[in-house]
């Protein structure tokens, strides 16, 4: 099967990615905890469910511009247009950023640092195994579309 048909991942890897990271913060957290100033106010509190609250915003708003142009919405899938609006406009990433943003919620809700560190090693491994592959498939697919649309728009923010 050539590059245009093939499919950008195998199995949906970065729901999984982010599932073991927050797992992994809850885990490490437990073992070796992280003191926290100031952890009992209401800012952190608040702030986390405004992050986790602008996350699934986010990600509704890229699954409904994902379904209004009738292309995949699962990273396994393979693309059949290449979607530039609603938040596609700001990051070609929105609904991995959205999961970025949920894990720094966790974070401050649970004043846990670890959701923080876990949450940036979830970004690096997500673009190493996902993101790079999904890249060379929507390049291949949509060519010099997708490459000027990339000069324009950054891969997370």
């Amino acid at each position: 099967m050539n590059a245009y048909r093939a499919k950008p991942l195998n199995f949906p890897w970065p729901s999984l990615i982010y599932g073991a990271a927050a797992l992994g913060a809850v885990a490490i957290g437990h073992v070796f905890p992280i003191p926290v100033a100031h952890g009992h106010g209401w800012l952190p509190w608040l702030a986390g469910c405004a992050l986790i609250l602008l996350a699934a915003l986010l990600d509704l708003w890229a699954i409904k511009a994902l379904l209004e142009r009738h292309t995949a919405v699962l990273p396994h899938r393979c693309a059949t247009c290449l979607v530039t609006g609603g938040p596609f406009r700001f990051t070609r990433n929105p609904i991995y950023l959205g999961y970025t943003f949920a894990m720094v919620g966790l974070g401050l809700i649970t004043l846990n640092p670890w959701f923080f560190v876990m949450g940036m090693v979830a970004v690096a491994l997500t673009t190493l195994i996902a993101v790079r592959n999904e890249e060379r498939h929507l390049l291949s697919r949509f060519g010099f579309e997708f490459e000027r649309y990339c000069r324009h728009t950054t891969r997370w923010i």
